[in-house]
């Protein structure tokens, strides 16, 4: 069997999901609706910047599941590595440097709202958020689900049912979501006492990306065999395909970690006095 694709389909073969591209496109439209009521009373909470890195993050999970890295993740690894890198390391933090809560609350119908009200107020549910966003239970969460869905096995499992495929992808968002959610403290949340732990939180995650990453690009053999039994596209060995998603990881993923690491430190250094523009913008966040 010969594999036919071509460089421009891996740019132009995308295959849309409707009932998911419809809750992506709901879910935008309840924010930005409650975004612009929200703003009218706390212009300072709510910039502009923060709609848009709502706006960019579910613009993110979009091309996730609908693009060509969705279309070949069956076909080649480093397009399935590099849908997971969107799905863990860009959707979540943009949406939630869009200060979710109160936007999507306050943009539901006013009927939803009554219906669910009992929630709102729920002393369980305000338990339950805190104690996921706690550094240490989202440090764990996120990485569990990072190293446990790359284990072959659980590789292999996922990859032969689209069900648990998608349940993987859910895994990675929602988990990194709460990964993120103490390193941006959003309004109304309460920030860390002290930002100093925020730092082997990141080199922390950005070891076991590392571990992970080498293990792609060093192990000499092909670990998810089912890439192996197909038709290789553009005549990429599954081993050299291995080998690239690996350095993917490991550049781009120790990347999403080391960047703010460094701007946190630089925040926390400069708190004491007069700080430059760009810190204190990234102190806005």
């Amino acid at each position: 069997m010969i594999d036919t694709t071509t460089v421009v389909d891996l740019l132009t073969d995308w295959d849309i999901p409707p009932i998911v591209t419809a809750e992506l496109a709901l879910t935008a439209l309840i924010y930005v609706r409650g975004f612009l009521r929200i703003r009218r009373t706390r212009p300072a909470q709510f910039p502009a910047w923060r709609l848009a890195a709502f706006s960019a993050g579910i613009a993110a999970v979009f091309v996730a599941v609908a693009s060509p890295l969705d279309t070949f993740s069956e076909s080649l690894l480093f397009m399935h590595m590099a849908q997971h890198y969107v799905l863990m390391s860009i959707a979540p933090p943009l949406i939630v440097l869009g200060a979710p809560v109160v936007p999507l609350l306050r943009g539901l119908p006013r009927f939803v709202i009554r219906l669910l009200r009992p929630l709102f107020v729920s002393r369980f549910i305000h338990a339950a958020g805190r104690f996921l966003t706690r550094p240490r239970v989202a440090w764990i969460a996120m990485n569990a689900a990072y190293i446990g869905w790359h284990i072959p096995r659980a590789y292999e499992f996922a990859l032969a049912s689209e069900n648990w495929h998608n349940f993987e992808h859910a895994c990675f968002f929602f988990s990194n979501l709460m990964f993120w959610w103490p390193i941006v403290s959003p309004w109304p949340g309460r920030a860390l006492q002290s930002r100093w732990v925020l730092i082997p939180y990141l080199l922390l995650a950005d070891i076991v990306n590392t571990a992970v990453s080498a293990m792609l690009c060093f192990s000499g053999r092909l670990l998810y065999p089912s890439y192996g039994q197909i038709a290789r596209p553009l005549g990429l060995s599954a081993l050299n395909d291995q080998v690239a998603a690996g350095a993917f990881m490991w550049v781009f993923g120790s990347a999403v970690y080391l960047v703010p690491a460094v701007m946190i430190v630089a925040q926390i250094l400069w708190s004491s006095g007069e700080a430059s523009p760009a810190v204190e913008s990234w102190r806005s966040i």
